[in-house]
């Protein structure tokens, strides 16, 4: 025993030799030292001695570390999410005792061993209001403390470290919980903010989280730099670039405007528009949302989203991260563009799918099974706002989204699009400014200056003038030329087929007789509703009380209704 008690008295002086001249200078020129030779600007007015604020050899609290302040009384309101497990509650250990300066509600120099508290310079008493220091008694947009760390919560987020690993730098409390002093070293402050290690890179947040999809994140690699302009997308932080940056991008540990999920501001999209405005990212979409009529609305609604709604949206909204997934968005291109990738999905039978594996599944999860979804735009024969029955492979027509469509003879069809292929919803709903309708913009569903987010004007108003622009959307896949130039009969769209002089002559919109998403299998069938037909009843009427196409083969068919005066009882193509 006396040979063990010298070996560790000897330690002890070790330590003390080395390290503590170390430690105490590095808190003499910490903004821990209050003393009056501290750096910062909140210190006291003739104390000498800088541990004293928070230390004492005599008349401690009973609080570890030979505690000198009073344990505060406050009761606290805890960080809170529907993603949080663990439960945060009131803070304990070490957090506890930070609190007692940092929740602004005990005099700074009210510490155990006086009779009097220390005098602060300037009149200070407890740390100042509104300093990035005080940080109240509201937690609820702070990183959450005093959680029970453990391996069986690691397993149930499933994006946490095991807690065994936490052997270096960032560590858990004796007790397993994870405390203010896991991330910050009171005593050191070299890597700023007193971090036990550099967040450059959110190298400390990457500790403990192990995002999904994060390691080919575009905000996890992206070198692109702030030009200056506007606001600065990082007032927290010295980082340059997206990937210095990191988590901080979006999240902020300390003071969280947006307090579930410690984002930086409150209004999700404003998370977004901070680099997305074209100050940091090459492309502007902030202002896709500004100024144009038709928008996906995400500035409608704050706090609705939450990550862990159903697959079906019940309570309609729109933000940024319904489509986009911020810790997977990267730039590869394919059936799944890789802006869209980690996001979740509905099948066309109408199941969840973790990731989505094609654009339509993100689309379907408010515009298919959602409740209180707006009325059709047209007043359809066969009324359907249900774009997961209208796009269903089983339809006896629909536009080629979930699969190539049921019509092998489509002559009008420009290269490179052919009867095998599929389309996009954003090759027709998509920025009007972007590169699909050949402007420099930036890709998507965002804004448009046309009705219901289109990328190109099509015009459905009865009586209106063909021309390349009122029809520009369906000329964009289908050859104008093939509905509007006599042929004679020898293409099955020129003058015989009608086309010509529906389209031309009697400025006919394609939208009244063709439902340009497809007709649902519950509804219609492959005798009336073959190539898209579902007539506009505001135009068409029943002759007879009959409202009907036949398709009567290849090219050919019969229509039974009234239109613009003219009886149709049947007129044959």
């Amino acid at each position: 025993m006396i040979y063990l008690a010298r070996v560790l008295a000897l330690i002890m002086l070790a330590y003390l030799l080395i390290f503590a001249p170390r430690a105490q200078a590095a808190m003499a020129t910490g903004k821990h030292n209050l003393s009056v030779s501290g750096p910062g600007t909140v210190k006291a007015a003739a104390e000498d001695r800088f541990c004293i604020f928070c230390h004492a050899p005599h008349n401690s609290a009973p609080s570890a570390p030979l505690w000198n302040r009073r344990t505060p009384g406050a009761t606290y309101i805890p960080y809170t999410s529907s993603t949080a497990k663990a439960g945060a509650g009131q803070p304990t250990g070490a957090s506890l005792l930070c609190l007692s300066c940092h929740d602004g509600t005990i005099a700074l120099g009210d510490v155990l061993n006086r009779t009097t508290a220390i005098t602060m310079a300037g009149g200070v008493t407890t740390m100042p209001a509104g300093s990035a220091s005080r940080l109240g008694t509201d937690l609820s947009g702070d990183h959450p403390v005093s959680i029970a760390y453990t391996a069986s919560l690691a397993a149930t987020l499933g994006e946490l470290v095991a807690p065994s690993t936490l052997t270096g730098r960032v560590r858990l409390d004796a007790g397993g919980r994870l405390q203010c002093t896991s991330c910050h070293d009171p005593h050191d402050d070299s890597n700023g903010k007193f971090l036990v290690m550099s967040n450059q890179a959110s190298a400390l947040c990457q500790t403990c989280h192990v995002k999904n999809y994060w390691g080919s994140s575009n905000h996890r690699l992206s070198n692109k730099t702030w030009n200056g302009s506007g606001p600065n997308p990082w007032p927290h932080t010295s980082g340059t670039t997206v990937a210095a940056n990191a988590c901080e991008s979006c999240h902020r540990p300390h003071a969280a405007g947006g307090r579930k999920w410690i984002l930086n501001a409150a209004a999700e999209e404003n998370n977004c528009y901070s680099c997305h405005n074209a100050n940091v990212a090459a492309k502007n979409i902030q202002t896709e949302f500004t100024g144009k009529p038709s928008i996906h609305p995400v500035a409608s609604t704050t706090g609705v989203h939450d990550p862990v709604e159903p697959a079906v949206v019940q309570s309609r909204h729109v933000e940024c991260v319904d489509c986009h997934n911020p810790h997977a968005s990267n730039a590869t291109n394919g059936i799944m563009p890789g802006a869209l990738a980690g996001t979740r999905g509905l099948s066309i039978g109408g199941t969840e799918t973790n990731p989505a594996t094609n654009e339509y599944q993100i689309c379907f999860r408010c515009h298919a099974d959602s409740s209180n979804k707006p009325a059709p735009r047209t007043s359809r024969q066969l009324a359907q706002t249900n774009t997961r029955l209208q796009f269903d492979t089983l339809n006896p027509s629909y536009h080629p989204v979930a699969g190539p469509g049921r019509n092998s003879n489509v002559p009008s069809l420009l290269p490179p699009w052919n009867t095998a292929s599929t389309v996009k919803c954003e090759d027709c709903h998509n920025n009007n400014s972007g590169p699909g309708a050949g402007g420099t913009g930036p890709n998507g569903p965002h804004g448009s200056i046309y009705p219901t987010l289109l990328e190109r004007q099509y015009v459905k108003t009865d009586r209106t003038t063909e021309s390349a622009a009122a029809y520009a959307l369906c000329y964009k896949c289908h050859n104008r030329s093939n509905f509007i130039t006599a042929t004679n009969g020898a293409s099955p769209f020129g003058t015989d087929s009608g086309h010509r002089k529906h389209v031309l002559e009697q400025r006919t919109p394609c939208n009244v007789c063709h439902d340009p998403h497809g007709v649902s299998s519950t509804q219609g069938n492959p005798v009336n509703n073959s190539k898209l037909i579902n007539f506009d009843t505001s135009v068409v009427t029943p002759s007879g009380g009959r409202l009907q196409f036949i398709s009567t083969g290849t090219n050919h068919g019969q229509c039974y209704l009234v239109c613009h005066g003219e009886n149709h009882n049947p007129k044959s193509y």
